[in-house]
């Protein structure tokens, strides 16, 4: 399940749990509702009730000092509901959820500020009991009645929201401060887990008045500073520019065992650059303290000043991230445009991607090619289907391709002249099979004459060095692919319209997959503004598969369900795959210190790590 907060300060892996939940400890029917401190969608809950902290963190973390982030991008609003403008970055550290993930297990939630939640056998509804010591910003208690203001909201105004919520048909207040949530379905055992990671916001501030005397407005967009129950607020911010985050000596849930430990710093300011290598440059200046690092060559080459080779810069791959989480990177043909409504066009356009060759020249062989919607994982599909697995798709065989039955999905291999040329070779076949052929030097339709040309949209320039080769490639088959690079704002705006030929895209999954399936791959997200299946599938086996996944009674079902649906997906040609590096690259300051072990899941960063100075105070 993702983080669907906007801005993730908990794990890095957003971004991500889902499905198959496990209630732990599992309830009894009877009359009077069973309290549990935790929720749990794979194994057993790690921490007991009444627990002290999280294993990872340091009890003993010194508070103080400043923490100095980048951001590439801009930001517009402060609004944390809204899918309009570009939301702050970090703006996940002035609002509290219901529930809080712990890094060293797989999909689990323990109390925030719901101090426990219930729900029946047949999980037809979930219920949150609020603790009473939790509080906003301005002192006034945090109520159902804000509970329910935030969930209401969210489904108005965020497309996500409606998808991902879309089960979830009323929220109420059921008690003093009870809350319950009501579904339309039963057995969906992910739903009480991701109803505990909405941001919940303060209904008495959003309907009251602003600095200006005029009414505020949830829907539309804000750049007044928000404010939240969490342990920071927005001190001072320039607009698109920084912005100032506070430790706040008042926080309600300072010492709560989910925080201790945590939130560490006096301070964290984000700067927003509109191009990433002068982004890198504040960081090698020493004007910003840490930089996760997404680009070979500068990984490989660039530190090699001063400040790195004395140690005073540090260095790290770490794999704990990726240890729960699956990638898809890839190029992504939008099907609601022809001709990449035609599988034969999107195979042959994969035939044209020479990826070790880029591996080899670009990349300095770091990087793996993904093969699995759920690449590095045991969700991922391999070989052919067999078991359960095979079960569950002669389920769907009338809706599914008969390919998945026999032929295990490979990448196309080049890396040498000769396997380029026949890689190419197979790609106009493949064109031929859909209407096209070589005209001199173009590829054009045969029944329109037309050339097939089309843009590649991306996100940032260090893109290109991926993209222009690409695009060469297919230069030498006739095709003509326009590179183009839009500023962050734009390309948002574009990606949330669906406004693109071919774009670029990362999908990212945990072990335990469900409701969000449907948005990525989904027929009703298809033509959904702002779902996040951009390559517009609208297919019965896949939406079949998905109802598979996300009713799974037992992880074993789960696991050959997710394997069945990513075969499918592999068989349709839906994107081109690119490649992923499984593990995180980080560098920082050594002003910066961190437990000396990290969470077995995440970094955790920066909820925490503190500040050396504080230490020495």
């Amino acid at each position: 399940m993702p983080d669907i907060g906007g801005v993730g300060r908990r794990n890095f892996a957003a971004a991500f749990l889902a499905m198959s939940l496990l209630l732990v400890p599992a309830a009894e029917a009877q009359e009077q509702p069973v309290w549990h401190h935790g929720l749990s969608l794979v194994d057993d809950l790690k921490y007991p009730p009444g627990f002290a902290h999280f294993d990872y963190v340091n009890p003993e973390a010194p508070k103080g000092g400043d923490l100095r982030l980048s951001q590439t991008g801009t930001f517009d609003t402060f609004n944390p509901l809204l899918v309009k403008g570009e939301t702050a970055a970090g703006l996940a550290l002035v609002f509290d959820t219901l529930m809080k993930p712990a890094e060293d297990e797989i999909s689990t939630a323990y109390g925030l500020l719901a101090e426990s939640v219930s729900f029946p056998d047949d999980i037809s509804s979930a219920t949150f009991r609020l603790r009473q010591e939790a509080t906003w910003a301005d002192g006034q208690p945090v109520t159902p009645e804000d509970v329910v203001f935030s969930f209401d909201k969210a489904k108005e105004l965020n497309p996500l929201y409606q998808s991902y919520y879309r089960h979830v048909v009323k929220a109420e207040k059921t008690g003093e401060r009870d809350i319950t949530f009501h579904f339309d379905e039963k057995d969906n055992h992910e739903l009480p887990h991701i109803l505990g990671q909405i941001l919940i916001v303060p209904k008495h501030w959003w309907e009251g008045n602003g600095p200006n005397g005029k009414p505020r407005d949830i829907s539309r967009t804000t750049l007044e500073p928000v404010m939240g129950s969490g342990p920071y607020r927005i001190a001072s911010f320039s607009p698109g520019g920084t912005i100032r985050y506070e430790r706040r000596p008042d926080y309600w849930g300072a010492a709560l065992n989910v925080n201790i430990g945590q939130n560490n710093f006096d301070s964290i300011t984000y700067s927003f650059y509109g191009d990433r290598d002068v982004e890198f440059e504040a960081f090698r200046s020493g004007n910003t303290d840490f930089w996760r690092e997404n680009q070979a060559m500068r990984w490989a080459t660039g530190f090699d000043f001063p400040a790195a080779k004395a140690g005073r810069v540090k260095r790290e791959e770490i794999p704990n991230p990726f240890r729960a989480t699956g990638v898809m990177q890839a190029m992504v043909p939008n099907m609601r445009r022809k001709p990449f409504d035609d599988e034969r066009v999107r195979e042959a356009l994969n035939y044209a991607l020479d990826f070790e060759e880029l591996n080899r020249t670009v990349f300095f062989d770091q990087y793996q090619r993904v093969d699995s919607f759920f690449f590095g994982t045991e969700l991922a599909s391999s070989g052919l289907p067999e078991g359960r697995e095979l079960e569950i798709l002669n389920e769907v065989k009338d809706l599914v391709p008969p390919e998945v039955f026999t032929t295990p999905y490979s990448n196309p291999v080049g890396g040498t002249p000769q396997r380029a040329r026949e890689n190419l070779r197979k790609a106009i076949e493949l064109l031929r099979q859909a209407g096209f052929e070589l005209k001199g030097n173009r590829m054009v339709n045969t029944a329109t004459g037309k050339p097939f040309s089309f843009e590649i949209l991306l996100s940032s320039p260090a893109l290109e060095r991926v993209a222009l080769p690409y695009a060469q490639n297919l230069k030498r088959i006739g095709i003509e692919a326009r590179v183009r690079t839009v500023d962050p704002s734009q390309y948002t705006n574009r990606e949330r319209a669906f406004d693109y030929d071919v774009t670029w895209e990362v999908w990212g999954q945990t072990l335990s997959p469900g409701n969000e399936q449907a948005d990525y791959w989904g027929s009703a997200a298809a033509t959904r503004e702002g779902s996040r299946n951009y390559a517009g599938i609208s297919d019965p086996g896949v939406d079949a598969l998905i109802q598979r996944v996300i009713f799974a009674k037992d992880r074993d079902t789960l696991v050959a369900a997710t394997k069945a649906l990513d075969r499918v997906l592999l068989a349709h040609n839906y994107v081109i795959p690119l490649y992923y590096k499984m593990a995180a690259q980080i560098a920082y300051w050594d002003k910066l210190a961190r437990p000396q072990e990290l969470p077995k899941y995440g970094l955790g960063f920066p909820d925490t790590w503190w500040s050396k100075s504080a230490a020495s105070q």
